[in-house]
């Protein structure tokens, strides 16, 4: 890769990131941060979580995400509590308030991250993924991409 070509991938990402981390933080407020966020979908996905398992998904301190999860509790987005089995251990947990908070924002990010794929073809939006997905070094198919659009244009 050129310097050229690295200089330019290097400004439409950070341009095309900035935009959407500032639409997502003023549609999401004023009851959740991206952050927030993040926290949300984790627990989701595998709670009950210790607050030390957060640390291996988010880039922060484990001072930060104490923080956080004081804010969040505060807020009734999560709940802690203590293992009964070792005292010293503390559970999080999402409340019913998290639980629509999370689904809000991912629907808030999709609608985000869609209006900006539409600029673009169907075939290109696969492209797309397909080769971020190689440069992020994931392993994406091109055929996991492309059966959805075939089938779709099928029952059009």
């Amino acid at each position: 890769m050129t310097d050229r070509m690295s200089e330019q991938f290097a400004r439409i990402w950070m341009k095309l990131t900035k935009e959407w981390k500032i639409r997502l933080e003023e549609e999401l407020a004023p009851g959740l941060t991206e952050g927030q966020l993040n926290v949300l979908e984790l627990l989701a996905e595998h709670q009950p979580m210790k607050p030390s398992d957060l640390l291996q998904y988010l880039s922060t301190t484990p001072a930060a995400i104490t923080t956080l999860l004081d804010r969040m509790e505060r807020n009734g987005l999560i709940e802690r509590t203590r293992d009964a089995g070792d005292r010293r251990i503390v559970w999080v947990t999402l409340t019913e308030k998290g639980e629509s908070e999370v689904s809000r924002g991912v629907n808030v990010r999709d609608s985000i991250v869609r209006e900006s794929l539409d600029r673009i073809s169907v075939h290109n939006q696969q492209l797309l993924v397909y080769l971020l997905g190689k440069i992020a070094g994931m392993d994406t198919e091109p055929s996991q991409l492309i059966q959805p659009a075939i089938k779709k244009k099928a029952v059009m």
